[in-house]
């Protein structure tokens, strides 16, 4: 069975609604995402779900992203793609299925432990909607025999694929993290929206803001107030248990922090910046932290008043791709 673009647009909306019902199986489903993964919090699983149906399954963004691509779901010969997706915050791996569910080859997923629950459940609600994509779409233990993969996980496991797949077509991921810059001029609704940008999913996404970049005398006040709406996150065990770690690595090495109880603020060069810990560095020409920052392949993203708005770190549209490579446009060279 080969379905059309707009028959895979309809699924595509048809789940989208779903993500946003109330039905008792969806609701199970997103209990259980938690009980399997203490990191997926109800809000944070709420939230990512929100994102997904809101920026990804729309039909008129749909429509409008693969406008771009007119070649899409009709591949010449279809192929069997291998998936491998990271589990770091809920669904993250969903925008690798869509461009492969929309490009029209076959699907082989190995999803990551951690985020076993989500995506495997919208899966099946697909196959029960649409008799015939059980023969296309397959999650599997390990991933043998494949035409291409795209593979998500940290350096070292990149360092794997890259010997196992290299020699097919493939995209490989590795760490990657955003920073911010600020001038000082960023009103109290920025802040808030930067918050996000740091805090949500307890930081532990590649398009979260691990460090930011302050101008000589910043007061850090006002950014306090605005992160102490994440207090709650302190309830949380496993990011209290980090908290209280790296506050004694701090008080033992005796490393100047600052903090507002939520997260702690600390004087660093480096851009990888632990759980509940959030770097910054002092500029005194914005124009060479921005030149610093041009192309660096460590990055996923930079939020400021030049680059992506704060708050929108966590909100990426259909096209922006992962590592800056358009994935889309790389199945349909298959």
């Amino acid at each position: 069975m080969i379905l059309s673009r707009s028959e895979r647009i309809a699924l595509m909306a048809r789940l989208g609604e779903y993500l946003l019902s109330d039905d008792p199986s969806w609701l199970e489903v997103k209990r259980e995402a938690t009980r399997k993964n203490p990191w997926f919090i109800p809000a944070f699983v709420d939230r990512a779900v929100h994102e997904i149906a809101e920026a990804y399954l729309s039909p008129h963004k749909l429509e409008q992203w693969l406008a771009a691509y007119p070649e899409t779901g009709k591949p010449a010969a279809v192929k069997d793609v291998g998936l491998v997706l990271a589990g770091n915050i809920p669904a993250v791996g969903f925008h690798d299925f869509l461009c492969g569910f929309m490009s029209g080859h076959h699907l082989s997923l190995k999803v990551s432990s951690r985020d076993a629950v989500l995506i495997p459940h919208w899966i099946d609600m697909l196959t029960q909607w649409s008799s015939g994509l059980e023969s296309q779409i397959h999650i599997r233990e390990m991933l043998k025999g494949c035409d291409a993969y795209i593979a998500t996980g940290s350096n070292n496991s990149a360092r794997y694929f890259a010997y196992y797949f290299g020699k097919y077509p493939h995209i490989i991921r590795r760490n990657r993290t955003s920073v911010a810059v600020l001038d000082g001029t960023e009103t109290p609704e920025e802040l808030q929206g930067l918050a996000d940008d740091v805090l949500l999913y307890f930081g532990l996404g590649c398009r979260n803001v691990t460090k930011l970049y302050v101008p000589e005398g910043y007061d850090f006040s006002a950014l306090e107030q605005a992160f102490s709406r994440y207090g709650f996150l302190q309830d949380v065990h496993h990011y209290h248990d980090n908290f209280d770690y790296n506050l004694s690595l701090l008080l033992l090495n005796q490393i100047p922090y600052r903090t507002d109880g939520t997260v702690l603020l600390v004087e660093q060069k480096q851009w990888f910046s632990p759980i509940s810990v959030l770097y910054y560095e002092t500029y005194r020409e914005p124009e060479a932290v921005w030149k610093a920052l041009e192309g660096s392949e460590d990055l996923q993203g930079v939020v400021g008043h030049r680059e992506r708005p704060f708050g929108s770190a966590q909100s990426p549209a259909l096209s922006d791709y992962a590592d800056r490579v358009d994935t889309l446009a790389f199945l349909n060279t298959l």
